[in-house]
């Protein structure tokens, strides 16, 4: 059986994010989890400001979406754009590798979406067949 490091080597890639350490994993950590996914994907409809982020992604504390947009940011998948007004205006939007990014986000959340009834179905059965109610 191949190691990662065989793998990599044999494909000639130079990152795999099955390594534990690639800094791939990280960066897809931020895009695939929860917050990251639903911060790039209200990010592709356009520029928001903060606030105007938050109450779209609903449920996402101020904490939480500071840290998202932050690792975001420093993955260079969004830009935060300062206006020197008072009071300060900060607005995000994705940068061209965000807008990627969020696109192939955006067609797998578009297909859970549309298959939900199957999947709501499957989780009435799987209950139903282990008693869990």
């Amino acid at each position: 059986m191949d190691t990662t490091q065989e793998r990599m080597e044999a494909q000639d890639l130079p990152y795999d994010v099955f390594a534990k350490a690639c800094p791939s994993r990280g960066t897809l950590e931020h895009v695939t989890g929860r917050w990251g996914g639903l911060t790039l994907g209200a990010l592709y409809e356009g520029s928001l400001r903060f606030n105007e982020l938050r109450r779209r992604v609903d449920g996402v504390s101020e904490k939480m979406l500071s840290q998202t947009l932050h690792a975001l940011e420093r993955d260079g998948l969004v830009h935060r754009e300062a206006q020197p007004t008072n009071p300060p205006r900060v607005d995000y939007e994705l940068t061209a590798l965000g807008r990627g990014v969020a696109e192939r986000l955006l067609s797998l959340i578009h297909f859970v979406e549309g298959q939900m009834d199957d999947v709501l179905d499957a989780r009435r059965h799987y209950d139903e067949t282990r008693g869990t109610l």
